[in-house]
């Protein structure tokens, strides 16, 4: 049987936790749920040292990389924010340069076992045009959160 669905309480608490980390401020990165479907990450405002090369006021696709990797690897959560889970595999699929100063992922399941949860996302400019899409697929772990509980409920 599977675990119930979690609240958004729980979310928030899960999110919370996360934007707590380091890794996180360092990329300028924030998790948020919206609502019981959705994982988004917000990276606002978009940095000098996050534009693409060669002169390029566009976004990095290494910074577009994480993004995905964080909205795919946090996509779990919607099933069972009291497991760890990790990115396993990610596709993504580059349609414009992403430009502005806040850029937003959004991320949905789109198939859930017991251990893994397949997503899809996508990723969208200051003017709210998708550029960039992403499938993906996570484990969910049966450890412990590292701190000895879970942001979902602690």
């Amino acid at each position: 049987m599977p675990p119930p669905r979690p609240t958004l309480e729980q979310l928030a608490r899960y999110s919370e936790a996360f934007n707590e980390s380091t890794t996180l401020g360092h990329f300028g990165m924030k998790v948020r749920f919206p609502d019981l479907d959705t994982v988004e990450v917000i990276l606002e405002p978009v940095r000098p040292e996050q534009r693409g090369g060669l002169g390029s006021d566009a976004v990095n696709g290494g910074v577009l990389a994480a993004m995905f990797d964080l909205v795919i690897g946090c996509a779990p959560a919607l099933v069972d924010p009291t497991k760890r889970s990790a990115t396993v595999q990610l596709s993504m699929n580059f349609m414009n340069a992403v430009r502005g100063d806040r850029i937003v992922a959004r991320s949905h399941v789109t198939r859930a076992g017991e251990k893994l949860v397949f997503a899809a996302a996508s990723l969208f400019d200051s003017e709210g045009q998708e550029c960039a899409s992403a499938t993906g697929l996570s484990r969910l772990s049966s450890l412990p959160w590292a701190a000895g509980g879970t942001p979902a409920v602690n």
